[in-house]
């Protein structure tokens, strides 16, 4: 059993579900992007020291296309993510991980970026785009730093895709709601009780729901299904709308 998963499964014993939220680091700006992180912290994404704020590495552009976010087309060169990661890591005690395609990884060097996340106190990544039979390079490295590679099932992968991306996943495995892009409400029916029955049966690690998750009623729905409710782009848009400072309350609603 890795840290993670650990830690992950003592939170559990303590309360009936966990809350993974995302944040897409230097947007609106980094210092905005520590204030996110310091206030869903404050706001209780956490337990006992357990939580798990994502990071992605890109994928959101600013309101204002003029305006470019502090060090726009050159912060992936400087790896600030992983420099921004260390920087949180060291204040806060839960764990943190890194959301990447795996362009970022594959055009830094995949052992040299591992090393970098290991370095940076990350716990570990999830890459939605790299399968597990692509991952030659990327598992071995993941395990030798001891960190976490995160895989992810959809409700149209068959029992059998199932069990062979478990065999590979560490940590937890991110469910996918449903099909489509994320940001999109999500209809929480039987059907997705079938789907997360058919994801238990397939691995005995603690499983994460994501795609529309967007309030307080829908992290109730999934109280007994999964062991975290994963909100993303819900709270992204709320930074949009609202502002920095909304994301406190927001998060404290979302329990």
């Amino acid at each position: 059993m890795s840290t993670l998963e650990a830690r992950i499964r003592q939170a559990r014993s303590q309360q009936d579900i966990l809350l993974m939220t995302h944040i897409v680091v230097g947007y609106p700006s980094f210092a905005a992007s520590l204030e996110i992180v310091d206030a869903m912290v404050a706001a209780g994404v956490r337990s006992d020291g357990i939580a798990d704020p994502v990071f992605r590495a890109h994928g959101r552009r600013p309101r204002h296309p003029r305006r470019q976010p502090e060090g726009a087309g050159r912060w992936i060169d400087r790896c600030a993510l992983l420099d921004f990661a260390a920087t949180v890591t060291r204040k806060h005690s839960i764990p943190f991980l890194c959301m990447s395609y795996y362009n970022l990884l594959f055009r830094a060097g995949v052992a040299s970026f591992v090393d970098r996340m290991q370095a940076a106190g990350l716990s570990g990544a999830i890459v939605p785009d790299l399968p597990p039979e692509e991952a030659g390079e990327y598992l071995p490295a993941m395990a030798r730093a001891g960190l976490d590679p995160i895989f992810i099932f959809s409700p149209s992968t068959s029992d059998e895709r199932l069990r062979h991306i478990a065999a590979s996943a560490r940590g937890f495995v991110y469910c996918v709601a449903r099909k489509g892009v994320t940001g999109l409400h999500t209809t929480f029916s039987a059907d997705l009780d079938a789907y997360l029955a058919r994801c238990r049966t397939a691995t005995k690690l603690p499983l994460a729901l994501g795609f529309g998750v967007q309030d307080a009623a829908d992290v109730a729905c999934l109280r007994g299904k999964v062991d975290i409710a994963v909100v993303g782009s819900a709270s992204l848009r709320l930074i949009d709308d609202k502002g920095v400072a909304a994301v406190g309350a927001f998060v404290r609603g979302l329990r």
